[in-house]
């Protein structure tokens, strides 16, 4: 017994001390949270605002309007303990809203464009002007009524209850126009008239404004492609609502970070949207999808400014998807130009990739997807596939991918996958597969490159054929003495062989890899020597003695022509 209520004792003084602590406000995390009205996050410590509900919970929000709406339907339901807002001449310092002495101007461009500042009390008169001038001051509750007033006028909505994001009672056909001479001048204020189904058209004009977050499926469009602004300081849009269109933009400055993912357009844990047609200028991350399905990234073109790799971010980047198409982009200057991770069943055709800093295309653990139709060209280090099954890629350009660490495209542990017509042209190795397991590659052409094709001794039960090798220094390198790879009716330019019944397949075997090459490969400087007598000498003492090649490396039906591939 004695125990029992000590136990009930210390549960009492917990209790008694959380709700003492709950009380007051706390510390709002800017460009982390979201306003708990109109769900945009909250960046601007001018303007942020709490209120404290007799349970004890802390409501955020981005602006003193959307406290106030907030606050008219909580109050109604006796729910509120206190209410706080920030101290305009003291960025992030929180004060009773009682006790506060507000005004409402045309200069502060708060959140919601409503232009509420607040004061603590004894503020000098002077500091007030400088921010609104001649307005009078207003009271806490002369800022009630005005919210209220205007919310009846343009008719945004009838009451709801408090935790429901903005919504109006127009018809689902609704068009909201933005412009900068307009009624409407930002997008977030569009959103918090639209009701999900309406179009926002957005007119020519700049248009820079706190991170505008999306939290209704609605299309936004843009005519004239309106310039959207980060100013270098934000993530500029954030979606969060299904089937949500955005097409025809111009998003620009969004700003490195070394802490966050800061992106152009990201969309999170949602399903459905469309992003189409827009242009990213300097976005670091151009369009970011994480946690979402069924979604297009179609006709974009994204640019960013070549830095360094821990400066840039990719330009379309996904991560945990599925069901996603992402088409007709053209991507440049990021880091990787398209990085997917833990993404399947998708489909990537048609983009150009040219002239990102590490990757045109890097994938890591993303199962059945197909690349088809893309141009990769001269990006750091090319194309990296890599902890993945079951993929095709189909018709591709892998093209001027130049350096000591590049690839047209690299194969790392990968199982399952068809490299079929696709064209790999002038790259230091146009094909690199090591530790592959059941790879096809067919019907491909390997044109002007350094090392065509190199396949490790690692790989398994891999086929070659039907492929062209034209104009390569080597056609064909191994690190080891034997091959699970097949090579079978490939066309060799540097083929010697002969064809006596006229059927176009060589009477004699073919061996791809060079004598040389394998020296090569074991110590890089004697790369020096390759237009030499004695690089020469090594191929014919190879033709007289073949064994000193590894001895799975033929193709017993070397083709006398091109095989037209890719």
């Amino acid at each position: 017994m004695r125990r029992a209520a000590l136990v009930a004792v210390v549960a009492l003084v917990a209790l008694v001390a959380l709700g003492a602590c709950a009380r007051g406000p706390r510390a709002i995390d800017y460009g982390q949270e979201s306003c708990d009205y109109c769900r945009m996050v909250i960046t601007d410590p001018r303007y942020g605002a709490e209120l404290v509900t007799t349970t004890g919970k802390v409501h955020r929000f981005d602006s003193i309007e959307c406290l106030a709406s907030y606050y008219t339907q909580a109050s109604a339901a006796g729910t509120v303990r206190s209410v706080w807002v920030s101290d305009y001449a003291h960025p992030g310092t929180l004060i009773p809203a009682g006790s506060a002495t507000f005004v409402r101007a045309s200069g502060p461009a708060s959140p919601m464009g409503k232009g509420f500042a607040a004061f603590s009390p004894g503020t000098d008169s002077a500091t007030i002007g400088r921010v609104a001038g001649s307005v009078p001051a207003l009271r806490w509750g002369d800022v009630l009524a005005l919210v209220q007033r205007e919310a009846a006028v343009t008719a945004i909505g009838s009451p709801r209850e408090p935790e429901a994001a903005h919504a109006v009672d127009s018809p689902p056909s609704q068009v909201v126009d933005v412009a900068p001479g307009g009624a409407v001048r930002t997008i977030a204020r569009a959103l918090e008239l639209a009701r999900p189904g309406a179009r926002i058209v957005v007119h020519p004009g700049v248009y820079r404004e706190p991170t505008i977050v999306v939290h209704k499926s609605v299309e936004i469009v843009g005519e004239g492609f309106p310039v959207i602004d980060g100013e270098g300081q934000r993530q500029i849009m954030t979606v969060v609502a299904p089937d949500v269109t955005v097409r025809g933009l111009h998003f620009r400055n969004v700003g490195s970070s070394y802490v966050e993912d800061r992106a152009a357009i990201k969309v999170v844990e949602t399903t459905g949207c469309v992003i189409e047609g827009n242009r990213i200028d300097d976005g670091f991350f151009g369009i970011y999808l994480a946690r979402v399905s069924r979604c297009r990234v179609v006709g974009n073109t994204l640019h960013a400014a070549m830095g360094s790799e821990s400066e840039s971010g990719n330009g379309i980047h996904l991560w945990t998807a599925d069901s996603v198409t992402i088409a007709d982009n053209v991507i440049a200057g990021h880091r990787d130009g398209i990085y997917f991770e833990f993404v399947h069943d998708s489909d990537v055709h048609d983009n150009v990739s040219e002239g990102n800093l590490r990757y045109g295309l890097h994938f890591m653990y993303s199962d059945g997807c197909r690349y088809e139709r893309n141009t990769f060209r001269r990006n750091g280090a090319g194309v990296a596939v890599m902890y993945t099954k079951h993929v095709e890629m189909l018709a591709n350009r892998f093209e001027e991918n130049w350096g000591s660490a590049a690839y047209g495209l690299l194969l790392k542990e990968i199982s399952d996958v068809r490299v079929e017509r696709n064209r790999f042209y002038h790259n230091t190795t146009g094909l690199f597969a090591d530790g592959t397991t059941r790879l096809a590659a067919a019907g491909n052409a390997f044109v002007d490159n350094g090392w065509a094709l190199r396949v490790d001794a690692n790989a398994q039960d891999g086929r070659v054929s039907g492929n062209d090798f034209i104009g390569n220094t080597f056609d064909v390198a191994t690190n080891g003495g034997r091959s699970a790879t097949v090579f079978d009716g490939n066309y060799f330019d540097a083929y010697e062989g002969y064809d006596l019944d006229h059927d176009g397949t060589g009477d004699v075997p073919h061996r791809p890899v060079r004598l040389f090459s394998v020296i090569v490969d074991r110590n890089e400087p004697a790369l020096i020597l390759l237009r030499s007598f004695f690089a020469g000498l090594l191929d014919a003492t190879e033709r007289l003695v073949p064994a000193l090649t590894p001895e799975t490396l033929v193709d017993a039906h070397p083709a006398m022509r091109r095989r037209g591939a890719a």
